[in-house]
């Protein structure tokens, strides 16, 4: 947690302004999307470096020219939404749980970025999340959910990848991105403070016709496969 504080103490005079500018934007019926998103974009590059984090992204031009995908990282820390806002150029709109919903900033990116919000305790909503992201990508937005449900707090290592977590991309027929991130819990979740590089890594992507005779707990599998060997292939001492 000492690098939020470090992020804090050197934005100190200027989070005034970014607070005021995240509620503005807020207001969806005034700004699209893309102005909403590239406001956030811009913004986290300036926190990830003030914060000595440099982000090294491969593989960028896997991700499919048209919109309408779903992204399926590990998950490792409170780091890892950061990475994806600064190196991923077009919108996307996040999965988050409800314990986040009402905390201060989180609460705000939720209304602008449109997030889904879901109780994993309670079926039902949760159904209605997953029908509403297989709309919502049909209609051309893009989805970033983390398959295992929570971070794993151990390091390097992934959790099992829940297969439910894909229904709404099976349900969407679209593109499955995988995407491998490594030493990313490093950021927040350890008390250092010395520059950090953290790597991520966009897949090649699974279409529908690559998956489509498959159960979506195969390819949980599957995707969790290919992220853990790049992981491996990648890390570094």
């Amino acid at each position: 947690m000492k690098r939020i504080a470090l992020m804090v103490i050197r934005s100190i005079f200027v989070l005034p302004f970014y607070f005021l500018r995240i509620l503005q934007l807020c207001n969806i019926q005034k700004y699209d999307a893309a102005t909403r998103y590239a406001f956030l974009h811009k913004l986290v590059k300036i926190v990830n470096r003030r914060g000595r984090v440099t982000i090294e992204c491969h593989g960028i031009d896997n991700l499919p020219r048209e919109t309408g995908y779903v992204m399926f990282p590990n998950h490792q820390g409170l780091f890892d939404a950061l990475a994806f806002l600064e190196t991923h150029d077009r919108p996307f709109v996040t999965v988050m749980k409800k314990e986040v919903k009402d905390t201060i900033l989180l609460k705000q990116i939720i209304q602008l970025l449109q997030a889904e919000v879901i109780d994993r305790e309670d079926i039902r909503q949760s159904m209605q999340v997953i029908m509403n992201m297989t709309r919502r990508v049909k209609e051309g937005e893009n989805f970033l959910i983390f398959a295992e449900g929570t971070r794993s707090r151990n390091g390097n290592n992934l959790l099992e990848f829940k297969g439910g977590s894909f229904k709404s991309a099976i349900n969407a027929k679209c593109p499955i991105v995988p995407v491998a991130l490594v030493d990313a819990f490093k950021a927040f979740d350890t008390n250092s403070i010395k520059k950090l590089t953290v790597q991520l890594h966009y897949l090649k992507p699974l279409y529908y016709e690559d998956y489509k005779d498959m159960k979506s707990t195969e390819i949980a599998g599957l995707v969790a496969s290919r992220i853990q060997q790049t992981i491996r292939e990648n890390e570094r001492d």
